[in-house]
């Protein structure tokens, strides 16, 4: 007999590098409907240090990475550590962590989350589910993305969920099938300008909106060939890092122009994403939070409802929807769909590791 009750950590660590987001998640099912209710929640940010080792990380070479896995294995396995002290947690069915991406080339069959290793679930003394990507890279999929499932079963009332993070990225039902992929950057772009400020992100916008738009540069990003592939896709830092900010750069434009002109980008490619603009869309993610930005998608999307959710949602999704992979996992019921990711077969992802 399945269990009806699940009391999970969810734990997710996105590209934008804010931190690392833990959420205490009692999950329930009952003739197959799912709910959920987030307990304690917390954002954990990274030192100094470690932020510049995630940025820099794409660049490191075999050896650095396997000590950087190792090192960044204990350092998350010692935030959940601390993190279920604190909070008096106890009875636990798993901690479910996604860990952090530091590579993403599925072209290459090749996509790596650090965080992941067996010894994670020693220093945490709980199951541990993790490393879900892996798998769907190896049976050709995209290993992204993978909240779409959690969308179609906890978010169903809403015709499109849209998540503003480092990346965005979009998930519908279509044709009895859930489709989703990464739209284009977002938080990784917007906060490497903020970042040039002296500040860690643009607070609701307010520096972009006092920019300008360049026409030019608007252009070109929209034409990027990215925007033109068909779904399956999804994208990586490295997009980020050879395509997107030197061709912003190649532009002798203000910071706040920049900025500006990349929101712009931000909302036009929302609207050409979706293959209907009308109905109910939930976003959610830190990019919630830049009031400009919204309502720059509100401006192509005249005839759509945008509903930003409560904060715990809105902050910690992701990190709810890995909780619910993991419990999938638990399960041995499907967590990754063959329609969202490109993979040959919809399957049950991810590791269990025991202490």
């Amino acid at each position: 007999m399945l269990k009806e009750s699940y009391k999970v950590i969810g734990v997710m660590s996105g590209t934008s590098l804010d931190g690392v987001d833990l959420a205490h998640i009692h999950f329930t099912v009952n003739h197959q409907k799912w709910s959920y209710k987030i307990l304690e929640s917390e954002t954990v940010p990274y030192t100094e240090d470690w932020l510049n080792k995630l940025r820099t990380a794409v660049d490191f070479s075999q050896k650095e990475l396997k000590q950087l896995n190792r090192d960044y294995t204990s350092l998350l396995g010692h935030t959940i550590k601390d993190f279920i002290s604190r909070n008096k947690i106890n009875k636990l069915d798993a901690v479910c962590s996604h860990g952090h991406t530091i590579l993403h080339q599925p072209q290459n069959g090749l996509t790596l989350q650090i965080g992941n290793l067996k010894e994670i679930a020693e220093i945490v003394n709980q199951t541990v589910v993790c490393d879900f990507r892996v798998q769907d890279v190896k049976l050709g999929g995209q290993g992204a993305p993978l909240v779409p499932i959690g969308d179609r079963i906890l978010f169903a009332d809403y015709d499109y969920c849209l998540n503003l993070g480092g990346f965005s990225n979009i998930s519908f039902e279509q044709d009895g099938k859930r489709i989703a992929f990464d739209i284009s950057p977002v938080n990784t772009v917007l906060n490497f300008y903020a970042n040039q400020l002296g500040l860690p992100y643009d607070d609701k916008g307010e520096i972009a909106r006092s920019g300008e738009t360049d026409i030019a540069l608007l252009e070109e990003l929209d034409n990027l060939s990215y925007y033109q592939k068909p779904y399956p896709k999804s994208l990586g830092f490295e997009f980020v890092k050879t395509i997107v900010l030197p061709l912003i750069k190649s532009y002798d434009l203000t910071v706040e122009d920049k900025m500006h002109t990349f929101i712009k980008h931000i909302a036009k490619q929302t609207a050409y994403a979706l293959p209907e603009r009308k109905g109910k869309m939930l976003v959610t993610g830190g990019g919630a939070y830049n009031t400009f930005l919204l309502e720059c998608m509100q401006n192509y999307l005249t005839d759509m409802t945008i509903i930003v959710p409560d904060t715990k949602t809105l902050e910690y999704k992701e990190a709810l929807i890995f909780g619910l992979l993991g419990v999938l996992k638990l399960r041995k019921e499907v967590n990754v769909l063959s329609s969202v990711t490109g993979a040959n077969k919809d399957h049950s992802s991810g590791k269990i590791y025991r202490p």
